[in-house]
């Protein structure tokens, strides 16, 4: 074995010496500035770019062989700025080749390569020429078909620039390596570059590449990686008229408001938009994306349908999207309608986010969650165009009943122009009256409708603009702050027994109306009734939308069900909407007093100032002193004043 070992050994020996002896022969015959031309028609007819080289050249052919160019410009298209700026280009030449005397470049090693891409309004490149010419020597049987499969770049930089779109961007650190092997027709591009601050790793696969530089039908695979944002594409590219793309796309991102910064796109409001996933079939056509299958999430929302997104010249989105479930608490999450619990938020809005995409979208859920709104069933639609966005609700279940109607908010430089129109049928009014509107002194089951304008850079300017009307009928409730019956019964027996608590308590009622008009922020009452088993009470008088409070008067009167009217009571309403101050009034309740009714009697007629002085020592107990006897025996009138 050792033996014929060694005798396989010996002419293997014998032809690496010759090799060895024929390279170094040949490097010393050869003629340099032969290999250097030879080079550099093979690079021009191969790219169709014409080099030019500013700086030295260097030559070696033991132990490497390679050609390296210093300095070095390709131009293409006519253009004196150059397509490709390189520091140093090497062509690493084939070895036998070399030695029989043919040059033929296996590889192509770019050092600091400063690539510039111009794309004209028409779609036309400067770079469009090398792309024709490639493909033309890539051909089988072409002239100058291509002899290398590779080519790598270090630290490169490529400048993009789109002068129909006036966009410019730049990609640094670019370390890539593109190889189409000769005996395939694919081809493979796999490295990393920085782009916005952010190193991204990446892969392309095309299964034709001639076909793909044609322009017709060839698979592709893409992958793109970064801290924000992971992409990847299987599917098909042509580009004969514009870019198709056609296959599956997935976008997974730890935060989309991130990515989209990171893109270059501003975030809509400020909550929300954090973990975000989606899987869909996509057909690309130019700058319009068709997704369909769509599997999306987006802080923890599920959803599946169809979307559209379109970039010619302004974004836009369109989209159907059907959920289990739905929660916008954290898009609303930072806005705030109240400061503290008792003032509106002064805060100025930002609508700047409303003129930067065009959104057509329709949603449906079996449950929507918004802040401490719990929905059911939701059929909704939200449509911005040219910064006015417009939202209608087809359908919610919501506070036990159901919701219908839109909601529209337009920009006028700062200002916010909002209208809201919508029908609350069969709902629970303490649940909905408390979170509408922050009153949870009402309970029961009605129908609610309001019909709203405002316009304000913040909720407090809404709120002193506000204009429209609201009517609410409810059934079967109570009004929380004071049980009327209990209140008209105590102070028709003792009237001036008013040291009691009359906050206290509620009063139900079988019907409740109420209609109220808006104008400049102060509600107007209309017409507000309260019909109970027991009681009734009418009121009327205005509340501050502004100052959220009420300044209101009432009647209430105890049910009677003879022809005898009941006992009524005037009282008052004043102070914030979610504590008012509620009391009888005063006079009427001196005028039912049978020891008080004649001071009110005697004030008004001057000329009876005795009979004043009496009843004024009936309360206080002033004569006393000068009539010693009576003050024994008080006198039944004395007796009685006191009592009340």
């Amino acid at each position: 074995m050792a033996r014929a070992m060694k005798r396989l050994g010996m002419p293997i020996a014998v032809f690496l010496g010759v090799g060895l002896i024929g390279l170094v022969a040949t490097s010393w015959l050869l003629n340099r500035e032969a290999l250097r031309s030879a080079v550099e028609a093979q690079i021009r007819a191969v790219t169709g770019l014409d080099l030019v080289v500013k700086g030295s050249t260097d030559i070696s052919l033991f132990p490497g062989s390679y050609v390296s160019f210093h300095d070095v410009g390709l131009k293409g298209g006519g253009t004196d700025e150059p397509a490709l700026a390189v520091d140093v280009l090497t062509a690493n030449l084939r070895l036998l080749p070399l030695l029989m005397q043919r040059f033929e470049i296996a590889d192509l090693m770019m050092l600091r390569p400063h690539i510039s891409v111009v794309r004209e309004a028409n779609g036309e490149s400067n770079w469009t020429p090398f792309i024709a010419t490639i493909a033309r020597t890539m051909k089988p049987g072409a002239d100058n078909q291509v002899s290398f499969s590779e080519i790598r770049i270090q630290d490169g930089t490529l400048t993009y620039e789109d002068l129909g779109r006036q966009m410019t961007e730049k990609l640094e650190d670019i370390d890539l390596s593109l190889a189409w092997p000769s005996i395939s027709r694919s081809f493979a591009a796999t490295g990393q570059f920085d782009w916005r601050g952010e190193r991204i790793d990446g892969s392309v696969s095309v299964s034709d590449f001639l076909a793909a530089l044609s322009g017709d039908r060839s698979g592709l695979k893409a992958r793109l990686a970064s801290a924000p944002l992971k992409l990847a594409f299987d599917g098909i590219v042509a580009n004969r008229t514009s870019m198709m793309l056609e296959g599956t796309l997935t976008v997974d991102s730890p935060s989309l408001r991130n990515a989209l910064r990171w893109t270059g796109q501003p975030p809509p409001g400020s909550g929300g938009f954090g973990r975000f996933a989606l899987k869909a079939r996509a057909n690309v056509v130019g700058a319009s994306i068709a997704l369909t299958n769509v599997n999306v999430e987006l802080d923890g929302n599920v959803a599946e349908g169809v979307m559209t997104y379109a970039n010619n010249g302004r974004q836009s989105l369109q989209a159907t999207l059907a959920a289990d479930s739905l929660d916008f608490t954290p898009y609303i999450s930072t806005f705030r309608l109240l400061a503290g619990s008792h003032d509106w938020n002064r805060q100025l809005f930002d609508l700047n986010s409303l003129l930067t995409t065009d959104l057509d979208m329709r949603l449906s859920a079996a449950r929507v969650t918004v802040g401490p709104s719990k929905l059911g069933r939701t059929a909704f639609g939200a449509n911005l165009r040219n910064g006015a966005l417009a939202l209608s609700v087809g359908e919610a279940q919501i506070y036990g009943g159901v919701a219908k109607g839109s909601f529209g908010l337009a920009r006028a430089d700062t200002v916010a122009e909002v209208k809201a129109q919508f029908q609350f049928t069969d709902v629970d009014l303490q649940s909905c009256v408390s979170e509408l509107f922050g009153i949870n002194k009402l309970s029961g089951r009605g129908n609610l409708g309001v019909s709203l304008v405002a316009s304000g850079s913040s909720p407090f300017g809404l709120a002193q603009s506000l204009d429209g009307t609201a009517s609410l009928t409810g059934h079967d409730g109570a009004l929380a702050g004071f049980n009327a019956e209990q209140l008209l019964k105590r102070l028709e027996r003792r009237p001036l027994s008013g040291a009691g608590n009359f906050r206290s308590g509620s009063t139900p009622y079988d019907n409740l109306t109420i209609a109220v008009k808006f104008s400049e922020g102060t509600a107007a009452a209309e017409d507000i009734r309260l019909e109970g088993p027991a009681a009734r009470v009418t009121m009327t008088g205005t509340a501050s939308v502004p100052a959220r409070e009420f300044d209101m008067k009432g009647i209430a009167s105890l049910t009677t069900t003879g022809s005898t009217p009941g006992f009524e009571l005037p009282f008052v309403v004043q102070g914030p909407w979610d504590d008012p101050l509620i009391f009888p009034d005063p006079e009427s309740l001196i005028r039912r007093s049978p020891a008080s009714a004649p001071l009110l009697d005697a004030v008004k007629d001057r000329k009876t100032r005795d009979a004043v002085r009496s009843v004024i020592e009936r309360f206080t107990g002033g004569g006393q002193k000068a009539a010693a006897p009576e003050a024994a025996a008080p006198s039944a009138p004395a007796a009685n004043a006191k009592a009340n």
